[in-house]
């Protein structure tokens, strides 16, 4: 998001109150419309789904600057997910007629999240794909791509550092947190990536990408 852009909802949407959420925190329940929409001003959300077996399937991740439910205060549609705190948040309560003005009235605003719409839909047609038809590996290595384009820290040498779970890399692929744990011994034996600590490091992104769907 460019920074006049970024400037403008923060100055616009800091001026509604403030909330503060610890990390695991439900702010949203599924089937429940809420009454206001939340912009983030730090931390990250999770936007989740629950399985027949009562695995939390995630859909999307917000972070600063961003606001949801999106689609309820636009559609006025029926609210089908939880949202949840993925680290101790930091939240501005809008109320959704206010949003809808202020994006009607900021068409650069509007074309921004028009743009981060569709790459998001991008995302998750990709993971799509690979739910239908990609292997194990190949489903890890996309999630893995994915959060190191939205959310790793890009090193001096252009590796990135991911601060992710095996539990909610397996959350987010859909796959159970063994499977995860067996899929990323045979990444790291391919050199694509390597483990300090708590701490998975991407040797080379475009080399995960390239991956993909591929055979190791």
């Amino acid at each position: 998001m460019p920074d006049e852009i970024a400037d403008k909802i923060h100055r616009i949407l800091s001026q509604y109150p403030t909330r503060q959420y610890p990390k695991g925190q439900i702010i949203v329940f599924a089937d429940e419309n809420p009454e206001h929409i939340f912009y983030i001003v730090k931390g990250k959300v999770i936007k989740y789904d629950i399985s027949y077996r009562g695995d939390e399937v995630i859909v999307n991740i917000f972070k600063p600057p961003a606001f949801f439910p999106v689609s309820w205060a636009v559609n006025h549609s029926h609210n089908s997910y939880f949202y949840k705190t993925d680290t101790e948040t930091e939240l501005h309560v809008v109320p959704a007629e206010d949003i809808v003005k202020f994006l009607k009235d900021n068409p650069d605003v509007m074309y921004d999240l028009i743009q981060r719409i569709y790459r998001g839909m991008d995302g998750l047609l990709a993971r799509m794909v690979q739910l239908m038809s990609g292997t194990a590996k190949s489903r890890l290595l996309n999630e893995l791509a994915i959060e190191a384009r939205r959310f790793g820290d890009k090193l001096p040498d252009g590796s990135y550092r991911l601060n992710i779970s095996e539990t909610d890399l397996a959350a987010r692929a859909g796959m159970s947190r063994e499977t995860i744990n067996r899929e990323i011994h045979k990444i790291k034996d391919a050199k694509l990536i390597r483990l300090e600590k708590n701490v998975l490091v991407i040797t080379d992104l475009a080399a995960i990408e390239a991956a993909i769907g591929q055979h190791l």
